[in-house]
């Protein structure tokens, strides 16, 4: 990673046509998934008959190419560093576990107390760490990938084991404890471990026998310059078919009700920015430098949107407010997080004067290939 931020000129050049209009062509494809969705009798029959868990088949695979080339550029030798960094593990916990779901239920309470269905729909969405797409925004605001594989691999085991016992906790001691209107709701442990065995585990897997076997047979030189440059579109590739299924998926509910879509994504979008400031500064704040702090931020911002939806439909049903509240997740939060690369680039050489770990904008957004 250069440490330089000039010139940007070459670099430019050398991106690809779709590096260079990444944003262009993320929102293109949310307004392409929205009108398949909205304007083709049975496409949500088809994409739901066949599952994995509760999500269905061709967004897991679609998220499954998305993530396999960033795992594979994980220098996995190279874990031990981020396992040892006290500060950065025991910040990143307390935001994902303490700050993020506490910050989601106070904005849900706050923003949409007449709207019970929808407010327990976002408590959900506040306690599923993000394991997929975080991936993709890390990589491109040039964060430390090490750092963000051991982070959500953290954060999946953390997810086994504490979803069950927050939904509890935020759905019915909280509020009881605060006077307010509880909530029952039943977890399935198996629907939790499902999401974090097929979105995480596959792509993990995949991703650390390619680099121990393409080393081993190559060398890392080979691996890093030559095989790694091949399949590094393909994580936008799977991100984009991945957007347009998502919002294919739930267009019509989406377009049908524009105000109550409004009113869910008010509190996300507080919640998205808020949590990316906090995380920020906060790591910057414990001495960590550009790239570690970026990735705290990414992973204490993004919300594992898989397994709340699969929650919400298991829990509440397709039809429910709560499961209406977890499709319209992704939709602002792959914009907002896409806005937040760009914010973190920008911030960094505002923040991190003199750090090594920053990028420059083009050299940021260009490395999602190599």
């Amino acid at each position: 990673m250069s440490t330089t931020t000039a010139p940007h000129q070459p670099v430019m050049k050398e991106m690809s046509f779709l590096d260079r209009w990444l944003p262009a062509w993320i929102l293109l494809a949310m307004v392409v998934g929205l009108a398949l969705g909205r304007f083709i009798p049975g496409l949500n029959t088809a994409l739901e008959a066949v599952k994995v868990g509760e999500v269905s088949l061709p967004i897991a695979i679609g998220l499954l190419v998305m993530m396999y080339p960033v795992l594979a550029k994980v220098r996995y030798d190279e874990t031990h560093r981020v396992a040892g960094d006290k500060r950065l593990m025991v910040t990143s916990l307390m935001l994902n576990w303490v700050v993020g779901p506490a910050l989601m239920f106070a904005l849900a309470w706050m923003l949409l107390p007449d709207l019970p269905e929808y407010r327990t729909g976002l408590i959900i969405v506040g306690l599923a760490r993000c394991i997929a797409m975080v991936f993709i925004w890390n990589d491109l605001a040039c964060g430390d990938r090490e750092a963000a594989a051991v982070l959500v691999a953290i954060n999946s085991g953390f997810q086994v084991i504490a979803f069950g016992a927050l939904g509890w906790f935020y759905l019915q001691v909280l509020p009881s404890w605060l006077g307010l209107p509880t909530t029952s709701a039943d977890f399935s442990v198996w629907s939790i471990v499902l999401s974090v065995l097929v979105f995480l585990g596959v792509p993990l897997l995949a991703g650390f026998l390619t680099r121990h076997f393409g080393e081993k047979a190559k060398g890392r030189d080979w691996y890093e310059n030559h095989f790694l440059p091949r399949i590094g579109p393909w994580a936008l590739y799977g991100l984009l078919f991945t957007i347009v299924l998502l919002f294919a998926l739930q267009g019509e509910a989406i377009t049908t009700n524009p105000w109550d879509v409004a009113r869910i994504a008010l509190p996300l979008l507080a919640y998205f920015v808020l949590m990316f400031g906090i995380s920020l500064i906060a790591s910057k704040a414990i001495g960590l430098n550009y790239a570690k702090s970026t990735t705290v931020a990414f992973t204490a911002a993004g919300n594992n949107f898989e397994l709340a939806i699969a929650v919400a439909i298991g829990t509440f049903g397709v039809t429910s407010g709560q499961a209406l509240a977890g499709v319209v997740g992704p939709l602002i939060e792959v914009p907002v997080l896409v806005g937040l690369v760009y914010v973190s680039l920008w911030a960094g050489r505002k923040l991190f004067p003199g750090d090594p770990t920053v990028p420059a904008r083009a050299e940021a957004l260009s490395a999602t290939r190599a």
